[in-house]
């Protein structure tokens, strides 16, 4: 008699979470065990969104229901591919699914990349929303004038952080450290940059009106760039959304200047950055060039140079995730190569019992919702192997528990978070906020780990 399914998830954010519901729900029999290298569940919901969203962070309530399951458990602090071998695991679960997103930047591959001040979006947003394990320290106060490159999600979210005024993040769940530094900031001006035009921008309706909403903030669309070619408009035509995107940017193109004192973030399309400028290493400038639409939905170059008077970039042209010890990794594509979902080796030959979902399956395009469908396919084809699958020979939840022990590793487990977030709940209580986090993971390991 086949026993039955025993499945580890590397990776606990929702495209992990969403695998485990749905392997749950598709067999009742199966039990999974979530790990994740951070002390707390819910991946980018708590480390990559930025505060001022609480619509998105809403998700982590129907996370939680999820993480509730007697089948689900979350093993917190545990770093897989560095504290656990993969192969270790598979002596203790019948199969693998690796979840664990899309986090560093995407490189620009322009000159002047590397000078100070020259910032991947991921570390600043790992800095507001303060990762544990990435750097708490920036300084705002020599930055007036700043370039945001991209015109993603992300790249909104950067641009808004920095445009508001600290008292206004007040009511986010944002320390004390981060306040401080946003408190002190000299930002007058947000210039974004996109190299296609509006009818290629991929933010949603929702992320773009939501920068205007500020009364501290003016959002100013470059009227030159709001150009349409042939395959604009067929675009627009077969998107709702995006036309909802092109008539709030052509709103906001054409109306006047409001009075300050007030930040300003500038919108600019067709404009391709091709050098960031520097003086005694760190940014002074930035340098794009003009584009023009092709009349395919692409661009090319007029030869027309501008300068911009910049003292930071901020580069939001996408996320690449990180390879996997003894993992075999596309370097190209920067996933793990894989075959909807099931994992190839480097000759192509799928990897039995080893998965991957999310992110660092197709790559970090999509929203979170799209996890769903994307985990429903990896679950497919786990389930019609399984027969076929070898018997992990270490099956109980005390079997990986005793290993992880015997590694003295601090885990965390749900229980564990739920007390965490109590105690950022109450903290902020006493200045009138919804939560105040706790940055150190130390700390929240302390505070979990609480009898």
């Amino acid at each position: 008699m086949t026993p039955p399914l025993r499945v580890a998830i590397v990776g606990a954010g929702p495209a992990g979470i969403y695998a485990a519901d749905i392997l749950t729900t598709k067999d009742p029999q199966a039990s999974v065990d979530i790990f994740d290298r951070l002390p707390t569940p819910y991946g980018l919901i708590r480390y990559g969104v930025a505060p001022d969203h609480p619509r998105i962070k809403a998700i982590i309530v129907a996370l939680h229901r999820v993480m509730e399951n007697e089948r689900i458990r979350f093993i917190g602090n545990v770093h897989v591919g560095v504290d656990l071998k993969v192969d270790e695991l598979r002596h203790y679960y019948d199969a693998v699914i690796f979840a664990t997103g899309a986090e560093r930047d995407r490189s620009l591959r322009i000159p002047g990349e590397d000078l100070q001040r020259s910032y991947g979006a991921a570390d600043f947003v790992a800095f507001y929303d303060s990762h544990p394990d990435r750097e708490q320290t920036w300084d705002l106060s020599q930055q007036r004038h700043v370039a945001v490159i991209g015109v993603g999600n992300v790249g909104l979210d950067v641009a808004r952080v920095l445009a508001r005024s600290a008292d206004e993040m007040l009511s986010t769940d944002i320390p004390p450290h981060v306040h401080a530094v946003l408190a002190d900031s000299s930002v007058t001006d947000v210039h974004m940059f996109a190299r296609r035009g509006p009818a290629q921008a991929k933010f949603t309706p929702v992320e773009l009106r939501e920068l205007d909403h500020s009364p501290n903030v003016q959002v100013v669309v470059a009227p030159e760039g709001m150009e349409f070619d042939a395959e604009s408009e067929a675009a627009l035509g077969r998107s709702k959304s995006l036309r909802m995107v092109v008539d709030v940017l052509s709103d906001w193109a054409m109306r006047d200047p409001r009075p300050g004192p007030h930040r300003r973030i500038h919108i600019h399309f067709l404009e391709n950055p091709v050098e960031i400028t520097g003086t005694d290493g760190a940014v002074t400038g930035l340098r794009t060039e003009r584009q023009e639409l092709t009349g395919d939905g692409n661009v090319r170059g007029t030869g027309e140079f501008t300068d911009w008077d910049v003292q930071a970039v901020y580069r939001a042209v996408g996320y690449r995730s990180e390879a996997i010890e003894d993992l075999p990794f596309d370097t190209f594509r920067l996933v793990l190569p894989n075959e909807g979902g099931r994992l190839l080796d480097l000759d192509g030959e799928h990897m039995p019992g080893l998965y991957a979902t999310g992110w660092v399956k197709r790559g970090p395009v999509g929203l979170i919702g799209h996890t769903k469908s994307d985990a429903a396919e990896t679950i497919a084809h786990l389930l019609a192997d399984a027969p076929d699958l070898t018997p992990a020979p270490h099956r109980g939840p005390v079997d990986i528990d005793a290993l992880l022990a015997d590694k003295g590793l601090p885990v965390t487990d749900f229980a564990g978070w739920d007390r965490l977030d109590a105690h950022e709940l109450t903290a902020g209580e006493p200045v009138g906020r919804g939560r105040v986090k706790v940055t150190s993971r130390t700390e929240m390991t302390r505070i979990a780990a609480r009898a």
